[in-house]
C-alpha cells in the first residue's frame, strides 16, 4: 500500500507541477460547465412570430394579446398584405398566425372559429415544442371566450414533476457535470500513461519491482483525485450558480461519484497503456470516452427517442448509468431502491476497464 501512495502522490505532484495539465484539469470543467450548461437550452423564448388578421376585432385581438403577453412568443411587426410564408424563408419569423375573416362571429355563435399557424419546422424539436406552446395558449383563451353551448367532455390537467419550472439548467447541468467528468480524468490519465510508453520511460516500471496492480492503482488514485477535486468544485457550482439541490438520500450519489471517477481514470489509464502516443490516445478517448457518453447516455436527448436500433447501444455507455444517478439525486430523489441497478453497473464497468489494464501491463512487465 505504501507504494501505492507514492505511485499516487507522484501522479498529483506531476499535475501540479504542470500549469497545462492544472488548468485542464480544474479552470477548464467549469468553464465548460458554465459555457454549455447555459448555452444549451430547448426551451422556447421570444419565439419571433408574425400575425395576420383579417378579422380585426376584439376577439382576433385578445387572442393576439394572449400570444403577446406569453414568455414564449415575440410578435414582430409584418406587412397586413404580405405573404406570411415570406416571414419563415427570409428568417424574420419562425411562426406566422393567421386569423381569418368572420373569427368573432363564429366565436360568437358557438361554431368553430379556427385560425392557423405556420411554423417553421428546421428544427424539429422547436416546432414540437412551438406547436404545444401555442395549444395551450389557444386552450386558455377557449377557457376565457368560449361559448357556453360549446361542450369540451375533456379537460386535460397537467402536473410538472420534479422541473415544475421548465428550466433548462435543471436539466443540462446535470448533464453537463458528467460530460465533464467523463472527459477531462479520462483525457488526464490517457495523456499521463501515453506519455511514459512515448517517451520509454515505462520501462523503469518494466525493470523495478513494483506490480501491475501497485503500479495502476497508484495512478488510477492519482487521477481519481483530480477528478473528486473537479466533482466538488462543479457540484458547488450546480448548487449555487443552477439553484439545484440535493433531494432524497445523496448516498447514491456519492457512491456513484467515487466509482465513477474509478471508471473514467481505469478506461483513461488502460487506453494510455495500451496506445504509447498522446495523438492516438486522445483520439480514442474522445471518440469512445466521451463521444458516446455525448450522443448515446441521455444528458441532451432522452433515450426513449432515440432510433429504437440505437436505444440497446445505451446499455455499453458508463455515463448512462450515471446521468440517471445525477438526476436521480438532483430532481427526482429515488434514492437506493431506484438507483442501485445503476451504481451497481458504475462498479462493474470500473472493475472492467480495470481488468483490461491490468492484463495490458501484467503482460507487457512479464515480456519485460
Amino acid at each position: 500500500m505504501r507504494r501505492v501512495l507514492a505511485q499516487a502522490r507522484k501522479e498529483i505532484i506531476q499535475v501540479l507541477r504542470d500549469r497545462l495539465s492544472l488548468g485542464l484539469a480544474l479552470v477548464l470543467p467549469v468553464f465548460m460547465l458554465l459555457l454549455m450548461g447555459t448555452a444549451f437550452s430547448f426551451s422556447v423564448r421570444d419565439l419571433p412570430i408574425v400575425v395576420q388578421d383579417f378579422d380585426d376585432s376584439p376577439a382576433s385581438r385578445d387572442l393576439i394579446g394572449a400570444f403577446r403577453g406569453s414568455l414564449s412568443f415575440h410578435v414582430v411587426k409584418w406587412p397586413a398584405n404580405a405573404d406570411p410564408e415570406r416571414a419563415l424563408t427570409s428568417n424574420a419569423a419562425r411562426g406566422a398566425l393567421i386569423i381569418p375573416i368572420h373569427f368573432r362571429r363564429d366565436l360568437a355563435r358557438g361554431s368553430d372559429a379556427p385560425v392557423q399557424l405556420l411554423i417553421d419546422a428546421a428544427d424539429a424539436n422547436t416546432a414540437k415544442l412551438v406547436a404545444g406552446y401555442a395549444n395551450e395558449l389557444v386552450t386558455a383563451y377557449n377557457g376565457e371566450h368560449g361559448s357556453a353551448a360549446v361542450v369540451q367532455p375533456v379537460q386535460p390537467a397537467f402536473r410538472l414533476w420534479y422541473n415544475p419550472g421548465l428550466d433548462a439548467k435543471k436539466f443540462y447541468g446535470p448533464g453537463m457535470f458528467v460530460l465533464v467528468i467523463t472527459l477531462f480524468p479520462t483525457l488526464l490519465a490517457a495523456l499521463a500513461a501515453s506519455r511514459e510508453g512515448e517517451e520509454k520511460t515505462i520501462l523503469q516500471v518494466y525493470v523495478s519491482n513494483i506490480s501491475a496492480n501497485e503500479f495502476l492503482l497508484g495512478k488510477i488514485f492519482g487521477t481519481m483525485a483530480v477528478a473528486l477535486a473537479q466533482a466538488a468544485i462543479l457540484v458547488a457550482i450546480l448548487l449555487t450558480y443552477f439553484g439545484m439541490q440535493f433531494v432524497g438520500d445523496p448516498t447514491p450519489f456519492v457512491v456513484s461519484t467515487v466509482l465513477y471517477a474509478f471508471c473514467v481514470a481505469s478506461f483513461g489509464t488502460w487506453v494510455g497503456d495500451a496506445i504509447p502516443n498522446q495523438v492516438a490516445a486522445v483520439q480514442v478517448v474522445a471518440l469512445g470516452g466521451y463521444l458516446l457518453v455525448f450522443m448515446l447516455s441521455g444528458v441532451l436527448v432522452p433515450i426513449e427517442t432515440m432510433p429504437h436500433a440505437l436505444q440497446w447501444l445505451s446499455n455499453l455507455v458508463w455515463g448512462t448509468y450515471y446521468t440517471r444517478v445525477m438526476r436521480d439525486a438532483l430532481l427526482q430523489g429515488g434514492g437506493w431502491p431506484a438507483m442501485w441497478s445503476n451504481v451497481g453497473a458504475i462498479a462493474l464497468f470500473g472493475a472492467l476497464f480495470y481488468t483490461l489494464a491490468w492484463l495490458n501491463m501484467r503482460r507487457m512487465q512479464v515480456r519485460g
